[in-house]
């Protein structure tokens, strides 16, 4: 009896630390990125990780003037790692991770209207993203390629 019990205390002290593991795997995305062209500046930043969460805000500034913003959280779920994402404050849509690696994650939801797919990975100093999907009958997709800010 003492014995399951130690075994049971050992699995339950290891769960935090399981669940941290998943999304610690994420930590190269951590900090403040930002993607200029000539039509917009992008600043995206990801604080974390920390207790099986990371946390993530977009701003988007564009030469006509217009600005949209964008609430990410990235978490352990019961399934994995989720991407949570709220534009403009919107209720949050979940995508689950389909593949996690050492620099590159991919997430999908396959219901949701667009995107369908929301990629990051690290190439050197350059962290990537990139939306895809069908709308509207048609493949289409983003892509953003960010360089630390300073």
């Amino acid at each position: 009896m003492v014995r399951i019990v130690i075994v049971l205390a050992l699995l339950l002290g290891s769960l935090p630390a399981a669940a941290q593991t998943r999304i610690a795997a994420l930590a190269w995305m951590g900090g403040t990125w930002v993607h200029e062209d000539a039509r917009q500046r992008v600043t995206e930043g990801w604080i974390g990780p920390g207790n099986g969460t990371m946390l993530g805000t977009n701003l988007t500034a564009r030469t006509d003037g217009r600005a949209l913003f964008e609430f990410m959280r990235m978490a352990e779920t019961p399934e994995g790692v989720s991407y949570y994402a709220s534009p403009a404050g919107r209720a949050a849509v979940e995508f689950r991770a389909k593949e996690v690696g050492e620099a590159r994650v991919v997430f999908e939801n396959a219901t949701h209207d667009f995107p369908q797919r929301v990629i990051y990975w690290k190439e050197g100093e350059v962290l990537a993203a990139r939306i895809e999907g069908t709308l509207r009958g048609q493949e289409r997709s983003e892509e953003w390629r960010f360089k630390r800010a300073r």
